[in-house]
């Protein structure tokens, strides 16, 4: 037990140092000595009467009470400064950490960007980026934003919609020449078709829709992956019938690399920022989202990574 709070800037200062891994990094960014640096850290040790960091002459590394303090601390100074901006109308500047999640493709092709050119626009925010091929719940596993593609979204999460979408079937000219072209959806049961392991749906089931009509197939291949950027490549490899977003295989349909199958058939796959607080509650994250309907609305055709 402690019986003097820790000082704010105290926090902060931790907070630099476990970024920097080192004392004389977080020394240079803060302006101030190392000597100083150290002897925050020992005063904010002593009032928590908990030991936070291990010092080796390579680098610097958190212990446990001190992973404990540093979530703590990171949710405490992101309050105020939320508290600041909005007394004090600032909307110019935020700061503050957050955590993103995606899945392969759509997290690589353009979360990953979007988010680096944010972060040097804000250079107050941090951004810590997890990709996954699993449905990821924001709110049990402490994520902010989850950027996400697909329409069902749980009744507890709140969403916003960053780009209409759809996927596409399509196939090399080699494999349709080898294979022959699918006259009807019945007749995609006697073709490879290359599966992907989707976040959060049963392997190998494609839910399409053909004039205003659902129909769900199972469907099989010699190949499958939970990466959609292998699935493309051996669809460019005339492996098999890919469905894939039309934004990411425009080029590829313009060009000739691959060719629309059963062009009247669809699979909706909008784009969305799914997050589990109000963005009213929360500057860093309406800011974020802002920021990422701007760069999936003026992203051209083409552009757009999915999964």
């Amino acid at each position: 037990m402690f019986n003097q709070l820790p000082h704010n800037d105290d926090l902060r200062v931790f907070g630099v140092v476990v970024r920097q891994a080192s004392f004389a990094a977080a020394a240079t960014e803060l302006g101030a000595s190392p000597a100083y640096v150290s002897k925050r850290i020992r005063i904010l040790e002593q009032q928590l009467g908990a030991r936070l960091l291990h010092r080796t002459t390579r680098a610097v590394q958190m212990t446990e009470d001190g992973e404990r303090v540093y979530r703590w601390a990171q949710r405490i100074l992101d309050d105020l400064d939320e508290m600041a901006q909005e007394l004090g109308g600032n909307r110019a500047q935020v700061r503050g950490a957050l955590r993103v999640c995606s899945s392969f493709g759509l997290g690589r092709l353009q979360v990953a960007p979007a988010l680096a050119a944010l972060s040097g626009e804000q250079a107050a925010l941090q951004f810590k980026l997890e990709l996954f091929d699993r449905l990821v719940d924001v709110a049990a596993e402490g994520f902010d934003l989850d950027v996400r593609v697909g329409d069902d979204i749980a009744p507890h999460l709140i969403a916003r919609k960053l780009a209409d979408n759809h996927r596409v079937l399509c196939a090399a000219p080699a494999y349709l020449a080898r294979c022959g072209t699918p006259a009807h959806l019945d007749a995609l049961a006697h073709h490879d078709c290359l599966v992907i392991k989707e976040r959060d749906h049963p392997v190998g089931v494609w839910r399409l829709q053909q004039q205003g009509r659902e129909r769900v197939l199972k469907v099989q291949g010699p190949l499958s992956t939970n990466h959609g950027e292998v699935a493309l490549d051996w669809a460019l490899q005339g492996k098999g019938i890919l469905l894939r977003s039309v934004w990411q295989v425009a080029p590829l349909l313009a060009s000739g690399a691959l060719v629309q199958v059963l062009p009247d058939v669809r699979q909706q796959a909008n784009i969305w920022a799914v997050y589990p607080v109000r963005l009213e509650q929360s500057a860093k994250l309406r800011v974020t989202v802002a920021w990422l309907q701007r760069w999936f609305g003026t992203a051209p055709p083409g552009a757009q990574g999915q999964r």
